[in-house]
């Protein structure tokens, strides 16, 4: 199957005027027929997000044995710990309720740098929605159903000219 010139694949093109799906990261507009390898992309991103949080972690205990040869003492090291730890989990609830439902961008901005540092979190709910759709999937494809929909109702409300409809009877031109 060829792909349109805007990217994408032919099943997932709209009707003349409609709605258009919005593409995600990795899969494009497959997620919308799961067509064009949609299988082997989700398996694909969640080895891949896998593999990413298990070298995030293993750069994480290269950081821990860095302040174990400092010496910095037990305060420190267990601060670090809980920080990442704590951090991590907080990455993972927000992304994980990112995908079902639009987060607030000015929450999203204030918690950047928390995410940050705890992204093997998100990189785990990357994985874990992964083994069951396109992360974002289900979020997008409420909003596309609802927008074709809409533009369903909208296209079929307006057949006819409204101009040679018959005057009700008893109405008189003016």
């Amino acid at each position: 199957m060829s792909e349109n010139t805007d990217g994408t694949p032919p099943s997932a093109a709209p009707a003349a005027g409609g709605p258009r799906p919005e593409p995600i990261r990795f899969f494009g507009t497959t997620w919308v027929s799961h067509d064009n390898g949609y299988g082997l992309r989700r398996a694909g991103v969640a080895v891949g997000s896998l593999a990413a949080a298990a070298a995030g972690c293993l750069v994480l205990r290269f950081a821990y044995q860095g302040l174990a040869i400092a010496d910095v003492g037990g305060f420190v090291n267990i601060l670090v710990v809980a920080m990442f730890a704590i951090c991590s989990a907080i990455a993972f609830r927000r992304t994980w309720e990112g995908y079902a439902r639009r987060p607030d961008p000015t929450a999203e901005a204030q918690l950047r740098s928390l995410k940050a540092i705890g992204f093997v979190g998100s990189l785990l709910a990357y994985f874990f929605r992964a083994l069951t759709e396109a992360p974002g999937e289900k979020l997008l494809r409420g909003e596309y159903e609802q927008a074709v929909t809409q533009y369903e109702r909208r296209r079929t409300s307006r057949t006819g000219n409204p101009a040679a409809r018959r005057k009700a009877p008893g109405r008189r031109a003016r």
